[in-house]
């Protein structure tokens, strides 16, 4: 239900603008609607290959890797542990839509929340298809690369460590997420079905699925929404200003929804009217948080959560970008 209010306020913004201020777009509501539909098409063709391999990886993990063979590789130190999976993404190169529901493997084989949420911030980042896509768009200029990687590593330990301070860290998750990993639990249990790994893997990938799929299509056409009721030039003509080219990069982020691993092309559109600053902000936020990851990352945790990740990584982005603006 709440799903379905946001798209009937959707809705009815469209119409509302189109009443209120019609030479705001310079397009007509229905052509508006369906560059929209055209765009949450994109977004969710683009997403779901990457998203059914997630759910893949989540079921090597949680099925076919035996008990301890991944726990004996990691340190005893939490923030030790923290670091190493970080770096997990360079290994399993998938992006910010296939990463939940690996993340979600990880949770169910028993990884803390904190540590499963340094890896789920740091992966859409620090992974070897974003560094050579990365590299292709801008090599070495301005650091820009560099100030991706070190931001994008340091973000997720960052956020890694906050969480690790928090008293209930299980509170973090959803009612429905423990839900699921008691009813695999209860699978498991149950005689012969922990031995039968293909029914074991069947079960997970339904349960995965289920889960996901609802998140991916909502987070979608919420971001096909959200590019056509906020007017891009609007957020372009302040691209010169430091600062303010930053916060309209972020934004502009948080909109398009493009997968990491093509996102630095799309940025690099903009390099020659924003600052390096704004173009590395805009690198940071989206592969995090933005509108179709946040609904991903709903099927997991909290909204509470979510808003903390989303103040911790808008603000460090800024951080950042001012730096590099400060030193390019």
């Amino acid at each position: 239900m709440l799903w379905l209010g946001v798209g009937v306020a959707v809705v009815a913004g469209l119409f509302l603008i189109d009443w209120v201020a019609p030479t705001l777009y310079p397009a007509t509501l229905p052509t508006r609607a369906q560059d929209g539909l055209t765009l949450a098409v994109s977004v969710l063709i683009e997403s779901l290959p990457f998203v059914v391999l997630g759910v893949l990886l989540s079921i090597v993990v949680q099925v076919w890797v035996p008990p301890g063979a991944i726990e004996r590789w990691m340190p005893r130190r939490a923030w030790a542990r923290r670091a190493v999976l970080s770096l997990l993404g360079m290994i399993v190169p998938v992006c910010e839509c296939g990463n939940v529901p690996f993340a979600r493997g990880l949770l169910m084989r028993g990884f803390s929340v904190p540590e499963t949420l340094t890896f789920l911030i740091a992966a859409p980042i620090v992974n070897p298809i974003v560094i050579i896509t990365t590299h292709a768009a801008f090599g070495f200029s301005d650091g820009i690369l560099i100030a991706r990687l070190i931001g994008g590593y340091a973000i997720a330990n960052l956020i890694g460590w906050l969480y690790s301070r928090h008293p209930s860290p299980d509170a973090l998750l959803t009612d429905r997420f423990r839900d699921t990993c008691e009813l695999a639990v209860r699978q498991a249990e149950e005689p012969g079905f922990a031995r039968d790994k293909g029914r074991r893997s069947i079960a997970q990938f339904v349960i995965e699925l289920r889960a996901v799929m609802p998140a991916l299509v909502i987070g979608s056409a919420l971001a096909g929404a959200v590019q056509v009721l906020v007017p891009r030039e609007a957020l372009l003509a302040i691209g010169s200003n430091p600062a303010l080219s930053i916060v309209a990069m972020m934004a502009l982020a948080m909109v398009v929804s493009i997968c990491s691993n093509v996102d630095s092309f799309f940025a690099l559109s903009f390099a020659s009217t924003f600052t390096p600053g704004s173009i590395v902000a805009f690198l940071l936020v989206g592969p995090l948080v933005d509108v179709k990851m946040l609904a991903l990352l709903r099927t997991t945790f909290t909204w509470r959560t979510l808003g903390g990740i989303v103040v911790v990584v808008v603000l460090a982005a800024f951080a950042i970008g001012t730096v590099v603006n400060l030193l390019a």
